[in-house]
């Protein structure tokens, strides 16, 4: 018996090592342009061949947590305008596609800006694509525009249009580093709408994350002080064990 309450607590203790780091990637970004907080989801799993014979056949069967999947929350973040020609906020599912050495992704973060060669790129560097690809500006080129379709104009006349993406299904995307995201099906935006001068931002609640973070430690620490008290029964029962035979 204190063997299967150790490796229940254990189990309880490894699902809240793992909330903890989901919600500490949460709060470090919190500032981050467009991102979008994460939730874990929980299971219960019974042990199909254990079984706990000191009590009633109906509490025989024992149950472990199991960290059952990592959910994205694609509610939308504050959007707020800078009035810069160069920052795009999505009104709408959809995603803006970037072009990155592993292939084309996706973000939310619509904090662009110009590299040295004139090309539309995102905060890491990523060429931001058209529906033609990647858009890219003249050194003499000014007054950069960018309509709600994601049609992008300067100086020079049109220059192509925005690549926005929907989803059916956002939750089977994989998050990946840098605010992006990958898989999915992406098509063509048709509910979505590009706001020129405004900026998303993240959509992390600090005080719900901080109010998380101390319940997640608190139930780690009493996890731990009774997986404590459990092994000082065992040890008290081998002691008393050696006394008894000796």
């Amino acid at each position: 018996m204190i063997e299967n309450a150790q490796l229940i607590s254990l189990s309880r203790q490894i699902a809240l090592q793992r909330q903890m780091d989901v919600v500490a990637n949460n709060m470090a970004n919190i500032n981050t342009t467009g991102f979008k907080a994460e939730n874990i989801l929980f299971e219960e799993y019974v042990m199909p061949v254990a079984r706990d014979n000191d009590f009633k056949t109906p509490d025989q069967p024992l149950s472990y947590v199991q960290d059952w999947a990592t959910i994205h929350d694609m509610t939308g973040g504050a959007v707020v305008q800078t009035g810069s020609e160069l920052d795009v906020a999505l009104n709408g599912d959809g995603f803006f596609a970037v072009q990155t050495p592993a292939g084309e992704r996706y973000t939310k973060s619509g904090a662009f800006q110009l590299n040295a060669s004139g090309t539309l790129v995102d905060l890491n560097g990523n060429p931001v694509l058209g529906q033609g690809g990647p858009i890219t500006f003249g050194p003499s080129e000014t007054g950069i525009l960018i309509g709600a379709d994601g049609s992008v104009s300067s100086s020079a006349g049109a220059k192509g249009r925005l690549r926005m993406v929907e989803f059916a299904n956002p939750q089977a995307l994989t998050r990946e580093g840098n605010n992006l995201y990958a898989g999915g099906t992406p098509v063509t935006a048709t509910k979505t709408r590009a706001m020129q001068g405004f900026i998303e931002k993240s959509n992390v609640s600090g005080v719900s994350e901080v109010t998380e973070l101390i319940r997640v430690t608190r139930a780690y620490e009493s996890m731990a002080s009774m997986t404590q008290r459990q092994d000082d029964l065992r040890r008290s029962a081998i002691q008393r064990l050696g006394d008894a035979n000796a």
